[in-house]
Parts: C-alpha cells; sequence; structure tokens
C-alpha cells in the first residue's frame, strides 16, 4: 500500500485552513497511487494553541470527522489524521483513521502524555492497542511519545500490526526519535512505522520533520527534511512476510524472563 505522509502543522488555530490543506495533499497523494494518507499529530487544529485545544475540540463523530470522511471519499484513499477529541468533559489526544469509503475504521487515543502542556490539557487514554484492516494490512495507531516505550510497540506486534501509524509533534532536541529510535522499533517488532511530524516554530516548540516511513529492515523507505513536505513510499506486505520469516526476533521471545519489564517499583 503506498503510504503518504504529510509533514505540516498546518494553520494552527483555524480547522477550516487546515481541512484545506488535507484536502489538498490528498489530491497529491492519490494522484501518487497512494491508499493511505497520514497527518501529524494535532493537525486539525495545531499543537501549541493553549486553551484553544479544548475549544477546538471535537466528538469523534463530529462534524470535522465528517469533512475527512468526505475528503477521503472525494479522493479515494484512507486518512490518518491527528485531532483533539472530546468526550463529555474529557479532552483527549487522537488519531482516527477514516476509510476511503468514508468509513471511521479506528479511532486512538494517545496513552503517554509529554511534558506539562499535555498533561494539563489532556486526558490519557485507556487501550494501547488500536488496530483497524486497510487493504490488506493490519493497521494499528499510536501517538508521538507512545512509539517511544518498547512495550508499547511490542504490544502491537505481538498482536498483529502490520503498518504502525505515528502523528508525531517531535520537537528539538529529540530528532535522534526520528532519526533512530523509530527504524530501531520497525526492526524489533518487524513492522512498517509511520512516523508524521509537525515542522518549523509553533509557539515555545520548535518542530524538527524527519517524518520518516521505516521498513521492517530498519531502513527508511522515505524521508522528509525539515520543511513542510508530502513524502510517499510503500508498505509491501510481501516484503514484510519474507523480513518476519529471516528474523527470529518474535519467535525466540521468552516473556518466563521479562516479568520485571512491567512490575512497579
Amino acid at each position: 500500500m503506498r503510504t503518504a505522509l504529510l509533514q505540516s502543522s498546518g494553520r494552527p488555530g483555524s480547522v477550516a485552513e487546515n481541512l484545506k490543506v488535507l484536502d489538498e495533499a490528498a489530491a497529491r497523494a492519490a494522484a501518487s497511487g497512494a491508499g493511505l494518507l497520514v497527518t501529524s499529530e494535532l493537525f486539525l487544529t495545531g499543537y501549541a494553541i493553549g486553551d484553544g485545544i479544548a475549544a477546538f475540540a471535537e466528538p469523534a463523530d463530529g462534524d470535522s470527522a465528517d469533512a475527512v470522511a468526505e475528503t477521503a471519499g472525494r479522493h479515494g484513499l484512507a486518512v490518518a489524521y491527528g485531532y483533539p477529541e472530546r468526550d463529555g468533559e474529557r479532552v483527549f489526544n487522537s488519531v482516527q483513521l477514516i476509510a476511503a469509503d468514508g468509513t471511521r475504521l479506528a479511532n486512538y487515543r494517545k496513552t503517554h502524555l509529554f511534558g506539562c502542556f499535555e498533561r494539563d490539557h489532556f486526558t490519557p487514554g485507556g487501550q494501547p492497542v488500536v488496530q483497524a484492516e486497510l487493504n490488506g494490512l493490519t493497521v494499528g495507531l499510536m501517538i508521538c511519545y507512545d512509539v517511544e516505550f518498547p512495550e508499547n510497540v511490542r504490544a502491537h506486534a505481538l498482536a498483529g500490526t502490520d503498518l504502525l501509524l505515528v502523528p508525531t509533534a517531535q520537537m528539538h532536541p529529540f530528532q535522534f526519535v526520528a532519526e533512530s529510535v523509530v527504524p530501531v522499533r520497525a526492526f524489533e517488532n518487524q513492522m512498517y512505522v509511520a512516523y508524521v511530524n509537525r515542522t518549523g516554530p509553533e509557539g515555545d516548540f520548535e518542530f524538527v520533520g524527519l517524518s520518516v516511513l521505516a521498513g521492517p529492515d530498519g531502513t527508511s523507505r522515505a524521508r522528509a527534511g525539515r520543511g513542510e513536505e508530502l513524502v510517499l513510499a510503500d508498505a509491501d506486505p510481501a516484503f514484510l512476510a519474507a523480513s518476519r520469516e529471516a528474523n527470529p526476533y518474535l519467535k525466540d521471545r521468552l516473556p518466563g524472563l521479562y516479568g520485571a519489564v512491567v512490575r512497579n517499583r
């Protein structure tokens, strides 16, 4: 499945403008044969918008979800987009996957909140593995800081995730996560990982770009620079199957030895 990574911070504070940016990117991605378009973390609203997060938050089936579904259907590709999700009084940092026919396939709420900003504005999610079937692949969802916990990604591997989508807001000076950690996660868990970042200054943050689609062999199948960019690469099920056959990590695990990993201290 050709996968398009939309490295962009959009237009922080304007849902309407970000929906336009998304629509334009979907048109370009579809013209290049993509079956899936993935945005950055909180793409729909912007990240560093303070209390605007709560003001812009919508239910998973809200007006913006309908607008994204219309974009997906018009261009004939699936879309995974980051947004603030409202559920009653609670607000979650979420990513939703919508199919090419407009069906809402999966919605994930970020479990590991990073820093005071996120902890002040969001409730942590409680479901670590969220998946959907898309074009012959099992697609998993995660957000930014979540991927830095190896237990999280291993849970996806054991649940059969083939392609892990990770909208992110990776900031300076942590660019080594995009450069090194993400390809290693793909290799050690034998999956594709699409890590899609924001870019440039926003509030007190400087987002580093460097979005990547990492393969199960640990290589970067597509890598963005530091600016606004749409990059594409293929998640190949045949290559994934061959890589899993050749790499014994998951087969050679000894779960009985790993109790200390999850034991509270």
